[in-house]
């Protein structure tokens, strides 16, 4: 368990605070490079660390991220004109550029010096592996750019998909970090010897998080040892045929996007490929058309079929491997109490995650 107040050390996020003032020393997926694909194309907003964005590429190709609200009278950007390198607001025509610097004031007398003064507040950004990438953290402390072994690949080496859960950041990663749920919650999904009860758990250390060790005892002498990797802040990469690799984007406190990437390094994916990763029961949650909100969602009850449930061939009658972890992930609440938990030798790695953590903050 945690105490409330280390509870909520872990898991605030907004400007000032001790997580949300780490998260921002890393650089954060904001959106699709695809969303925003073409200069002068159509804003799209943005929810990031509690803040409201928009995210546009500009004529010349850059892509900008400027807060949501105009400077002059906060109405929305969302609904700006992307034209002429610059998002102008269509209330009174203000313009800014990708760096925040206001470009045009055409609804102030000629001769004045306000457009000098007026900036909006804006992110920088990179492209890689099919991502924006933005960093919100004090210029002087910008790290490198991520360099992630998918951000690598061609587009044809590498599935992804998206969708918001409707709860806390550090919910979604201590749940990819749970191992022994697999043999429970993913009965009936996942196949092969990964559903035996772990018996051994070891984490190990190192500079950019950990790595997660989880042993299960095969016939005879023999052990399976699976192994999963932290990277800071959010990351996870799971050892997987293909790798797969996850990311809980706090989109505020009681918001997260998840990211799922799967990814072959040596090969593109195939049609049959493809067609698995994709398939009902599946990490990748079908989507309602236009938005980032998985059709089995929390408002359904995730389409749970008791029936199903009760005929042993699905221990939660709950279809889909993502849906499964999201449906009770979500269920904690929007922000888990911890100081009501009971953790035994199998929340290793959750424990080991808190600790990690809170040293780092």
């Amino acid at each position: 368990m945690l105490s409330r107040e280390d509870n909520e050390l872990l898991t605030h996020v907004g400007a000032g605070k001790p997580m949300g003032d780490l998260m921002r020393r890393y650089w954060i997926p904001a959106t699709y490079s695809h969303l925003v694909s073409e200069p002068d194309s159509p804003p799209v907003r943005v929810k990031l660390l509690g803040e409201d964005l928009v995210a546009f590429r500009d004529t010349e190709g850059r892509v900008g991220l400027l807060d949501q609200s105009c400077p002059h009278r906060t109405a929305s950007l969302f609904f700006g004109r992307n034209e002429e390198c610059g998002l102008r607001c269509v209330y009174h025509g203000w313009k800014f550029d990708v760096e925040g610097n206001c470009v045009d004031l055409p609804s102030e007398p000629p001769g004045g010096n306000l457009q000098r003064k007026v900036r909006i507040k804006s992110y920088p950004c990179v492209e890689r592996g099919g991502i924006v990438w933005a960093y919100m953290g004090p210029p002087a402390l910008k790290p490198d750019i991520p360099d992630l072994e998918w951000t690598r690949l061609p587009d044809s080496h590498r599935l992804a998909s998206r969708q918001i859960l409707q709860c806390n950041w550090l919910q979604g990663l201590e749940g990819g970090f749970d191992s022994s749920h697999l043999a429970f919650l993913h009965m009936g999904v996942v196949e092969g010897g990964v559903t035996i009860r772990p018996s051994h758990y070891e984490v190990l250390p190192t500079d950019y998080g950990f790595v997660v060790g989880t042993g299960r005892e095969l016939d005879g002498d023999r052990s399976f040892w699976s192994a999963n990797v932290m990277v800071m802040p959010f990351h996870k990469i799971i050892a997987s045929v293909p790798v797969a690799s996850h990311m809980w984007v706090p989109m505020d406190d009681e918001n997260t996007m998840l990211y799922c990437v799967d990814f072959n390094p040596h090969r593109p994916f195939t049609d049959e490929d493809l067609a698995r990763e994709t398939s009902w029961n599946g990490i990748h949650s079908e989507n309602i058309p236009g938005t980032d909100r998985a059709i089995r969602n929390k408002d359904n009850d995730y389409l749970i079929d008791r029936a199903l449930q009760a005929s042993g061939k699905s221990y939660t009658g709950i279809k889909g491997l993502g849906t499964q972890d999201n449906g009770i992930q979500e269920s904690m609440g929007p922000i888990a109490d911890r100081t009501k938990e009971n953790l035994g030798a199998s929340d290793t790695a959750v424990i080991a995650i808190r600790r990690f953590l809170l040293q780092t903050l």
